[in-house]
């Protein structure tokens, strides 16, 4: 599971490709689009030109995993583990976390620590 630190390194040509396989069955949460979309309305002139490109090819390239009851509920236990531990974490990052488990993947990050510590959530850093 591609995290929205991933992208945007991978757009600056900041990224470790070195993690990902030619076999590896990569994707994205549908909230990451919102992230990466976010950036495109907040560029002006070439580079909002150049983020909505990079957007568009990504999505071309990547699946997105939708925000399904299997997710919701991988969500719900995520968020119940946060609550009862009381280390809070952002909401778009339990999403990416509750879309990789519920599908099976790894989050690939530039964030670990936001990731950290989440049940049965397996985290890759690039960096």
């Amino acid at each position: 599971m591609l995290d929205t630190t991933f992208l945007i390194d991978t757009e600056r040509g900041e990224a470790a490709a070195n993690l990902i396989d030619d076999d590896d069955d990569v994707a994205m949460a549908a909230i990451t689009v919102a992230e990466l979309l976010v950036g495109v309305e907040l560029s002006k002139g070439k580079a909002k030109i150049v983020r909505q490109a990079f957007v568009d090819s990504a999505l071309v390239d990547i699946p997105v995993i939708s925000y399904d009851v299997e997710v919701a509920r991988t969500h719900a236990a995520l968020l119940a583990a946060v609550r009862k531990t009381g280390r809070p974490r952002g909401a778009h990052d339990l999403l990416i976390a509750a879309t990789a488990k519920a599908s099976r993947r790894k989050v690939v990050t530039a964030d670990p620590d936001g990731f950290a510590d989440l049940p049965g959530v397996e985290v890759l850093s690039h960096r």
